[in-house]
C-alpha cells in the first residue's frame, strides 16, 4: 500500500467507518454473554475463608442475625481428616460453578474473591445481602458439613421457609438436580430427603431474593471426603449445581 493510501486507511478507521481486521474479530460483550442465562445474575457465596483462623477477634465480633438477635461474624468451618479446609474446597467448587454459569452467559458475583490465609470474612450479615446488593435472580451458598458421627454422610440443602416460596423453590430444584446427578442426600438429617428448613442462618435471614444453602457433604466421612478432594468429584458438584442454576431460572 502507498503511503497515501496507508494514510487514507488510518483516517477511516478513526473516524470509525471501518474497523481494523484485530478490532472486527473480537467479539463484543454482548456476544460473549449470550447464552440461555444472558441478563441473569448470580450471586455463589464459598464459605467462610482460608484466613478464618488467624482473625479470632474479627471473625468472633457478633452481627446482626437477621432475626433481632447477634452471633459471631463468621466462623473458620470444618476440614477433611487429611487437613483439607472447608473454605478451601467450596472455593475450589465455587469457581468452577463460576466458569460454567459465566459461559451460560450469566453475570455471576461471588461474595468472597480470594482463598487467602492473610483474610478473613466477609460476616454472615454481609453475605446475605450481597444478592440484595447485587440484585441477584438468586444467591447459592456453597458448604460442606463436619458431623464426627460414624456413617453420616450425604448432601443437604437448606432454605429459610419464610423468607419467600421462591428460596423454598430453589433448594427443591437444587436437591433434586443433586439427586438426579447421583449425589446422595445426607442421612442424619431429618426426614432423609435431602431438605432442611431453618431460620437460624444470617445469610439466609437477609437475603431478599431466591437463597439457598447447600452442603455438598460431610467432609469427616471417609466416601464424601474423597469426591470432595478429587478433581472428578469436584467437577460433579460444579456440574451439578451448574444445572441446578439453570434448571431454576429457565
Amino acid at each position: 500500500m502507498s503511503a497515501r493510501g496507508a494514510l487514507l486507511a488510518a483516517i477511516v478507521v478513526a473516524l470509525g467507518l471501518l474497523a481494523p481486521a484485530a478490532y472486527a474479530e473480537r467479539p463484543d460483550a454482548t456476544a460473549r454473554r449470550a447464552g440461555p442465562l444472558a441478563g441473569r445474575v448470580v450471586v455463589l457465596d464459598p464459605g467462610h475463608q482460608l484466613g478464618n483462623q488467624n482473625f479470632p477477634r474479627q471473625v468472633n465480633r457478633p452481627v446482626p442475625d437477621g432475626r433481632g438477635g447477634r452471633k459471631p461474624c463468621n466462623t473458620t468451618g470444618t476440614a477433611t481428616n487429611a487437613g483439607l479446609p472447608e473454605a478451601t474446597f467450596v472455593w475450589r467448587v465455587a469457581q468452577l460453578v463460576e466458569a460454567r454459569l459465566e459461559r451460560l452467559g450469566a453475570t455471576v458475583q461471588l461474595t468472597r474473591t480470594s482463598n487467602s490465609l492473610d483474610e478473613w470474612g466477609p460476616c454472615v450479615d454481609v453475605r446475605g445481602r450481597t444478592g440484595n446488593r447485587a440484585h441477584a435472580d438468586l444467591e447459592l451458598s456453597i458448604h460442606a458439613d463436619g458431623v464426627l458421627e460414624r456413617g453420616a454422610r450425604g448432601f443437604h440443602v437448606i432454605a429459610a421457609p419464610d423468607r419467600g416460596r421462591a428460596s423454598v423453590r430453589l433448594a427443591r430444584t437444587t436437591r433434586d438436580t443433586l439427586v438426579h446427578r447421583g449425589l446422595p442426600p445426607a442421612n442424619y438429617i431429618a426426614g432423609g430427603d435431602g431438605l432442611d428448613l431453618r431460620t437460624d442462618l444470617a445469610t439466609l435471614n437477609f437475603s431478599r431474593v431466591p437463597t439457598a444453602m447447600v452442603e455438598l457433604g460431610n467432609m469427616r466421612d471417609r466416601v464424601d471426603a474423597r469426591r470432595m478432594t478429587t478433581g472428578k468429584g469436584r467437577t460433579a458438584y460444579a456440574s451439578a449445581l451448574t444445572r441446578a442454576v439453570l434448571r431454576y431460572l429457565g
